[in-house]
């Protein structure tokens, strides 16, 4: 409890030193001493994300089941998902267009005093097809979609299941009781992998900078700031949403989800926070079946910070390299990334994927990916924190339009 208690303050102080300890080996070690360093510094980090991917899907299936077989009834499912898919597409739609609009207004790849490369990038591109979208949502296998951490395809199994068990006159007592008692099980395992956070933090901050250096700021101020700029903006419309449902509670959201925001920040991966936010949204009053229904889907569908990245990049390697696109290019591309960012992986560079392949339809040089790989960690924190935010957002507007939202309480099952 103590250790909760202070654990904002500890990551802030984390955040800093790892700033420090970062540039001090960035500046007084020689490249490849530094980058040993990052390497050695990245084991903690690395055992961190595996840890949490270790709770996730267990998690995501025992929470949506319970959500959904607390529904009265089919048309409460269908309602509740009608709800949650519209607002998602909304959200998306806005933040798509925010980072049209942003880098149109900042040209941050004009001017960019760096060589433009030429070489192709290093990331996968997969061709979209709505084909292989549409069947890659069902699962195979249930336990191969849980072993490779598909959430997407965990998602629709357990959307299967709830509504099975639903509609069940008995509700299965047996097999929702399991999943209510896996559900606590995985929020106390989650308090246990807490205690690192800080530690966590510290090292992977001090990783990315001994390794990038602070002199990467400088050179890429303009998109760095731009994109954050672009970010801060959204955040105050989400915000502002929120605050015409909740009214004043709006404060206590913001502390709510403070702690799982810092997380996802400081490791550039919205999976990190996903226990943590889980369990906050309910001491809020969300409603569990709500919460536990909305945040899976949120996670699939509802990565704000990592759409406008999308539109923001891509129009940024437009800009350096001097291409015009016109009003309908630019148009059918806000529409080719509201298709192809869902289903987008919470973890890092995942948004590079589908930069990689929107590029080449647009007839933009692939090669253009490297600028914005260098600095891709800086961002990746900045949406990565985003996507916690609109996830939260959703799930208040949804347990608002559902008039199901209750007071705020102290004591749940929350990790510790």
């Amino acid at each position: 409890m103590i250790l909760k208690r202070f654990l904002p303050a500890l990551i802030v102080a984390a955040m800093i030193l790892g700033v420090l300890t970062g540039f001090l080996i960035n500046t007084h070690l020689p490249p490849e001493g530094a980058k040993a360093a990052a390497a050695n510094l990245s084991i903690i980090t690395d055992i961190f994300l595996r840890l949490i991917r270790m709770i996730i899907a267990p998690l995501v299936f025992s929470t949506l089941v319970v959500g959904i077989a607390h529904m009265e009834d089919s048309a409460a499912i269908g309602r509740v998902g009608v709800k949650t898919l519209g607002w998602f597409m909304l959200a998306s739609l806005v933040s798509l267009t925010l980072g049209l609009v942003m880098v149109h207004l900042l040209h941050p790849g004009t001017g960019l005093a760096l060589p433009l490369p030429t070489a192709s990038s290093d990331v996968a591109v997969a061709g979209f097809s709505l084909k292989d979208f549409i069947a890659h949502l069902v699962p195979s296998s249930i336990f191969d979609a849980m072993a490779r951490n598909e959430i997407l395809q965990i998602v629709v199994f357990s959307v299967f299941v709830g509504s099975a068990v639903a509609a069940l006159d008995g509700k299965a007592p047996l097999l929702l009781t399991a999943c209510e008692q896996a559900a606590m099980v995985m929020l106390k395992i989650t308090g246990y992998v807490m205690v690192m956070a800080p530690l966590v933090v510290f090292a992977a901050l001090a990783s990315t900078v001994a390794t990038a250096g602070l002199g990467i700021v400088v050179v890429y101020a303009k998109f760095i700031g731009g994109f954050y700029l672009s970010l801060g903006l959204l955040w105050g419309l989400l915000i502002a949403v929120s605050a015409l449902a909740v009214g004043r509670r709006v404060g206590g959201l913001i502390q709510t989800i403070r702690e799982p925001m810092l997380l996802a920040f400081s490791t550039a991966t919205s999976e990190a926070a996903y226990p943590y936010l889980l369990s906050g949204l309910q001491r809020f009053g969300i409603p569990r079946k709500i919460v536990s229904f909305v945040l899976p889907l949120g996670y699939s569908f509802n990565l704000d910070g990592s759409m406008m990245y999308c539109t923001f990049a891509s129009l940024f390697i437009a800009q350096a390299y001097g291409i015009h696109l016109s009003i309908g290019q630019q148009v059918t591309m806000l529409l080719l990334l509201m298709i192809t960012s869902k289903g987008i992986a919470g973890v890092p560079r995942a948004s590079l994927v589908v930069i990689a392949a929107t590029l080449p339809v647009f007839h933009l040089p692939e090669a253009g990916l490297l600028l914005v790989i260098g600095v891709d960690q800086l961002l990746d924190m900045g949406r990565s924190a985003t996507n916690v935010v609109g996830n939260s957002v959703a799930a208040v507007i949804v347990s608002r339009w559902e008039e199901q939202l209750g007071p705020q309480i102290e004591a749940v099952a929350a990790p510790a």
